[in-house]
């Protein structure tokens, strides 16, 4: 199974810990070559051609230790989460996280250091779940993004403005609902998978505050999500198409005048569209709003179990922190992605000019991550609310106030651990 960055939005956090190891690493534990330490590198399975011949690259660019990358296939959060459980695992490891449970469970180091003099120029967002008891575990690698894709010539032919508020995008997806093209494409579920808490954050609220509670305890909350129901009533959404919300087919083909989607499908409607599509992120709503961008990325940690955690955290900081060169071309040339740090982002050729300069924008000025503390129980409870208030009309009102007692009994619990 071969899984592509775009893995990571929309799937909720990652996997808690388990208790068996998920393979036999055949790590040196320990061991070193011609006086330099041995170091064994794990990533995930990418889906995009040329990732581990760059990775690999990379490892092989460094002097001070001999580091062996580990191409991981299969579910690697459930290899990783077991092996940092054992001694057999990796010294440096890519990770969906790090999780809470890594962290408290002391799997984990703290890579604090590494960020001295540059942690200003890591786009704060995807820092922030890196980030538990003022300290930073994982150094983050690219970061992927998603935002509405609109086609600029079925809007000027319904006379339809680019939708700057929630109410202008569901007023805009039945204007432009027309023959056999619809208004809007927000997955096949109707929205309820992908969208996750961006609806929220366009209403000024999040998904956890500041001091660990739920932090949709508003009734602005259900008034922004029972604005996604019209769009289901209104008949407005398209569902039941071939592809899913990743896959930009829809949009290109024309099935549907604007997608959500995110950043890797970017060139691909490009190649199709030229200059006929626009981008925009989810729209706000409400007196307290703000536009809203999901945005996530993989890090990369060390675990607490190897044997070399100063090589480790060196080896990190040089491929992470000082080489630049290598982390725009890992965010560019192997698909499309956003480098974590700012001044790359501001000044790669490929995002300086077009709607890829507006993803940038978006991105840094609107960008929000899920929170570290928001579970996979939170994440299924939500999404489960979600799709009843979407799909069957549910009461915002009634879903969201048991899903606020569940996340405010949830954030006490993993608090005290």
């Amino acid at each position: 199974m071969t899984i592509s960055r775009r893995t990571l939005l929309g799937t909720g956090a990652a996997l808690g810990l388990l208790t068996a190891c998920g393979s036999n690493t055949g790590r040196g534990n320990g061991s070193s070559a011609g006086g330099k330490a041995t170091l064994d590198h794990w990533y995930h399975q990418y889906g995009e051609t040329g990732t581990e011949a760059a990775v690999r690259r990379y490892a092989a660019a460094y002097d001070k230790a001999k580091v062996n990358v580990q191409w991981r296939p299969g579910n690697y959060d459930q290899q990783t989460a077991a092996a940092l459980l054992t001694d057999a695992g990796p010294d440096v490891f890519e990770v969906n996280g790090p999780t809470l449970d890594q962290i408290q469970g002391g799997q984990v180091a703290d890579l604090t250091a590494l960020f001295d003099g540059v942690k200003d120029d890591f786009n704060p967002a995807v820092l922030a779940p890196k980030t538990y008891g003022g300290k930073v575990w994982g150094v983050p690698q690219v970061i992927d993004t998603q935002f509405l894709y609109y086609r600029k010539s079925l809007l000027a032919a319904a006379g339809v403005q680019p939708p700057g508020t929630l109410d202008e995008l569901v007023d805009a997806a039945k204007a432009l609902t027309r023959d056999k093209v619809k208004g809007l494409f927000l997955g096949n579920d109707g929205g309820a998978g992908v969208l996750g808490g961006t609806p929220l954050y366009a209403a000024g609220l999040s998904l956890v505050t500041d001091d660990g509670r739920a932090g949709f305890d508003d009734p602005s909350a259900a008034r922004t999500l029972g604005k996604l129901h019209r769009l289901y009533a209104d008949k407005s959404l398209l569902l039941g198409a071939p592809a899913d919300w990743s896959d930009p087919s829809a949009f290109i083909q024309g099935l549907t005048a604007m997608q959500w989607s995110g950043l890797w499908a970017l060139p691909a409607v490009q190649k199709a569209l030229g200059a006929d599509f626009g981008v925009l992120p989810f729209p706000k709503d409400g007196p307290n709003a703000k536009p809203s961008v999901p945005v996530g990325a993989y890090a990369a940690a060390v675990s607490t179990r190897s044997k070399h955690q100063a090589e480790a955290k060196a080896y990190l900081k040089w491929l992470w922190v000082e080489r630049t060169d290598f982390q725009e071309d890992f965010a560019l040339s192997y698909g499309f992605h956003i480098p974590a740090r700012l001044s790359l982002a501001k000044k790669a050729a490929k995002l300086r000019e077009g709607a890829a300069a507006d993803v940038v924008t978006y991105a840094t000025e609107h960008g929000y991550a899920q929170p570290l503390l928001w579970t996979p129980t939170l994440q299924t409870a939500y999404q489960d609310a979600l799709s009843r208030i979407i799909k069957d009309g549910a009461s915002p009102d009634n879903e969201l106030k048991s899903v606020v007692r569940r996340t405010n009994d949830e954030l006490q619990r993993v608090k005290k651990r």
